[in-house]
């Protein structure tokens, strides 16, 4: 449940002040000139940013907490910006996760206006939900395995998910992008979703890959990744071209 500072097992518990502190340390030492420099993934754009304050602290059981922060941009102070900083508990320390936009700014006539990015982020989903159990695992709870899965390795891998293409052989050094709506399963089956990697390198090249989980003993495990969509030059652009199809299986949407 969101909303409250839980402990995690065998993990410290955080204030809010203190998730504050590591937010505000984090941006401090990153900054160059009070410049809070921010690489966006999903535009691919490189956003200069002078930081005002963490707006909200939310935390989920299991996942760490959620760090809701406004920003400007430098070279414009009416142009605002929200970006979620997501740490998990590691030991008595907070390890930062990820940074993703929450909201960014869109010109109405004369002036800045913040609007959330979707697909939403998926730590603000079991906001919206009712109290209950669920027989099944909810979409949320399958992009949280994933995000976490994949921010796990790109740690490991220096900033880059890297992925062995069965096809060619080839090392793949990727760059998260995004996770597609809807999240599915296979009825009685495994639960998958798709994501968006970009090559390091190469913005125009993108790979659609598939993340299948199996459940065991109430928890999702990573049981195949797969490349759904590959990128193919035709002529001066990069486009996809799907490797395998589970339409014929009848994928359900997971709510």
């Amino acid at each position: 449940m969101l909303g409250s500072f839980m402990s995690f097992s065998q993990e410290t518990e955080f204030t809010k002040s203190e998730v504050q502190q590591a937010v505000q340390k984090y941006v401090s030492e990153k900054a160059h000139d009070g410049k809070f420099l921010f690489h966006d993934p999903i535009s691919n754009q490189d956003l200069s940013l002078i930081f005002e304050k963490v707006r909200i602290v939310r935390s989920l059981a299991g996942y760490g907490y959620f760090a809701t922060t406004q920003f400007h941009d430098s070279t414009d102070p009416s142009k605002p910006y929200e970006l979620d900083f997501w740490w998990k508990p590691k030991g008595n320390e907070l390890l930062l996760m990820d940074i993703r936009i929450y909201k960014f700014p869109k010109k109405e006539g004369d002036r800045w206006v913040l609007q959330t990015h979707y697909p939403i982020a998926w730590w603000w989903l079991p906001s919206t939900e009712h109290p209950g159990e669920y027989e099944q695992k909810r979409a949320w709870e399958v992009k949280a395995a994933i995000h976490d899965y994949v921010a796990q390795k790109m740690k490991e891998g220096g900033g880059v998910f890297h992925l062995k293409d069965p096809k060619t052989g080839k090392d793949l050094a990727l760059e998260f992008v995004e996770i597609h709506n809807p999240v599915r399963r296979i009825p009685g089956k495994q639960y998958f979703a798709c994501t968006d990697f970009r090559e390091k390198g190469e913005p125009e090249k993108y790979y659609d890959i598939d993340f299948w989980f199996d459940e065991k003993q109430g928890k999702l495990i990573v049981s195949d990744i797969k490349i759904h969509k590959e990128p193919v030059k035709e002529g001066e652009q990069w486009i996809q071209v799907e490797r395998y199809s589970f339409e014929k299986d009848h994928p359900q949407t997971v709510p």
